[in-house]
């Protein structure tokens, strides 16, 4: 199904940010018959906007400022033109709420459902989308994950919009009814942007926004916030379902399985996708809103089986013997390096970049696994002074070519089961274009180094000079 060429004709929206979302949002609504200004910030992404009316918004006669999830409307200070919008008394909408607008106004009744929480949320929307296309419901993920909102295709009655949702994109709804939602967990994450814990959870709770009696919202009761949260819903219209990594919720884990009111969902041993206990809380919720959708439970036993992961959370990146190079860029904050960490016996960590509040202090239960950490980017100072604190092996290598290089001779060296581990516990923007920049890079440095040296355990001096120079020629943007 396509969108009509005249579905927003006589609208006429501001596109600002033309990134990954804003771009295909403003090429999307001109596509629909809309008048779209489009602007940024960069001239360079100006100069990317072929063939669109680029230019800074006039507030006069806007229906909408269509705002990019990393431009801030409010905290710290407001961008300019949102300034302007507010003052003018524009509405400010995430293409999510366009996207919302465009399927009603085709005349679906596509249903929505939209998944937040500070970690596991990519997962757990990447895996309600396997389940559901598993069984053949006409399915379509996108978000904060993958495909942007609007560029998405239009759904039959019977389809399903799986979104997931960041906290910049909830504060921007005006009208979207998630009927399906689920907030998995809240630990401290984008406080600049939200101004402390109690800003992030408001924003987090818009997911439930709208629900009405029918509607399902499913919460995740494993830490304090969270629970709070799922209290405050007991009010509303929505049926509650809570989530557990353990088994103390309507649908958790006893052993490997997942259970339910009626009996086992699926046994986790058999998701090689899924590893960590963390991920029976993805699994739990995945589970829950399928069986809403009205997926039958052996299809979802068999979707969390065949699931097959995401790039850049948890991912296998490379093996030689018995070093395993694990891919966990996506990993941004302490609570998420935790579910890595947890995973593994030995590690070489190697961790750093634009440190958030409280750094990597949470960790120090975890230190007694990493034979040694090996720190990058623009914090490692500070991460430094914590390992340092609890007399924690650690040495800053300031790159990530230079960490790789170095945990590869170590490893070499060890001879026994040994992880190097990605899982910066940092956002990437100081030496990368974000998070999947940085797996993509960890990911080449562990492959040309286990390609490229000799299989027997004594070193070559000549390929450790490779993999050295692998690591040394290039640098991050």
């Amino acid at each position: 199904m396509t969108w009509s060429p005249t579905l927003f004709a006589g609208k006429r929206f501001a596109v600002v940010g033309l990134g990954h979302n804003g771009l295909p949002a403003a090429r999307t609504l001109v596509a629909m018959g809309a008048h779209v200004t489009s602007w940024d910030d960069k001239p360079e992404s100006r100069a990317a906007a072929t063939g669109l009316n680029v230019r800074e918004p006039d507030m006069a006669g806007l229906d909408a400022l269509i705002l990019s999830p990393g431009i801030p409307h409010n905290l710290p200070r407001p961008h300019p033109i949102a300034a302007a919008a507010i003052a003018a008394g524009v509405p400010i909408w995430s293409d999510a709420e366009l996207l919302f607008r465009a399927v009603r106004a085709s005349g679906s009744r596509a249903r929505f459902a939209g998944i937040t929480g500070t970690n596991g949320k990519s997962t757990t929307t990447a895996l309600l989308a396997h389940i559901l296309a598993a069984a053949r419901i006409p399915t379509t993920a996108g978000g904060n994950l993958g495909t942007p909102a609007l560029a998405l295709n239009l759904l039959p009655d019977h389809g399903v919009y799986v979104l997931e949702m960041s906290s910049y994109m909830l504060e921007r709804l005006a009208t979207l009814r998630f009927e399906v939602a689920a907030m998995l967990n809240l630990s401290p994450d984008h406080l600049d942007r939200h101004g402390d814990m109690a800003g992030y959870a408001a924003a987090k709770r818009h997911v439930f926004d709208r629900q009405q009696h029918g509607d399902l919202a499913v919460i995740g009761i494993d830490d304090a916030h969270s629970r709070a949260m799922a209290e405050t819903l007991r009010t509303g219209a929505a049926n509650i379902v809570t989530v557990s990594e353990h088994g103390a919720a309507d649908i958790g884990r006893r052993g490997t399985v997942l259970f339910d009111t009626h009996g086992p969902i699926a046994d986790l041993a058999l998701a090689a996708a899924l590893p960590g206990a963390h991920n029976a809380q993805n699994a739990a919720a995945a589970a829950a809103m399928a069986l809403h959708l009205g997926t039958p439970r052996a299809a979802i036993a068999e979707g969390i089986r065949t699931y097959p992961g995401l790039p850049h959370r948890q991912e296998l990146a490379a093996r030689r013997g018995n070093v395993r190079f694990i891919n966990d860029s996506k990993a941004t904050n302490a609570d998420s390096t935790a579910r890595a960490l947890v995973c593994y016996d030995r590690i070489l960590w190697i961790a750093g970049g634009m440190a958030k509040e409280g750094g990597i202090e949470p960790l120090a239960a975890f230190f007694p696994r990493i034979v040694e950490t090996l720190l990058i980017g623009r914090d490692a100072p500070a991460l430094a002074a914590t390992l340092a604190a609890h007399r924690a092996p650690h040495r800053t290598l300031h790159t990530l070519e230079a960490a790789v290089a170095e945990a590869w001779r170590m490893a070499r060296h060890d001879g026994g089961e040994i992880v190097v581990l990605l899982s910066p516990a940092c956002a990437s923007w100081d030496q990368f274009t974000g998070f999947d920049q940085r797996g993509d890079r960890f990911r080449t440095l562990a492959q040309a180094c286990v390609n490229e040296v000799p299989a027997e355990t004594q070193r070559s001096p000549r390929n450790d000079a490779q993999c050295t120079q692998e690591g040394d020629g290039g640098h991050a943007p």
